[in-house]
């Protein structure tokens, strides 16, 4: 009995902790932070208007609206084109790079600023995986039809 209320507590701390933050989507802003989209807990992506303009699947495969494949992104946190040649990559700092190692920017990890390799504001994407930010910034998965 002591162990299943020990175990009963410890489900509710993680619920707690855990559940209502990945509930909520995260909003995308760009520089004059004007809501510029926004990414659901589920990897939806969605524009500024609510519509969808993209998935990042949970086996890291980036598709635009269409479902088409148009990128990934392994556990290394490289990102890939549709026939996986490398785009670049995101270093644990938040630092972006091409794939010839040039430095294209970087994303604050606390406060969630996103700015370029001189230094300039492209937007703000707090709470969501440097990855996908990476993704939808510097590599404009979703900005175009693919």
């Amino acid at each position: 009995m002591k162990t299943l209320m020990r175990n009963m507590i410890l489900l509710a701390a993680m619920v707690a902790a855990f559940g209502t933050s990945n509930a909520v989507a995260q909003t995308l802003r760009d520089a004059n932070y004007n809501i510029v989209g926004k990414i659901a807990p589920n990897g939806t992506v969605r524009n500024s208007e609510y519509g969808a303009v993209g998935f990042f699947n949970n086996d890291g495969t980036i598709a635009n609206a269409k479902n088409k494949k148009v990128g990934s992104i392994d556990g290394k946190m490289q990102i890939f084109d549709k026939d996986g040649g490398r785009l670049g990559y995101v270093i644990s700092n938040g630092s972006v790079f091409d794939n010839n190692d040039v430095l294209l920017g970087k994303i604050d990890i606390k406060s969630g600023l996103v700015t370029d390799s001189d230094g300039e504001k492209l937007g703000y994407a707090n709470g969501i995986p440097i990855q996908r930010v990476a993704a939808y910034f510097f590599f404009d998965f979703f900005k175009t039809s693919k």
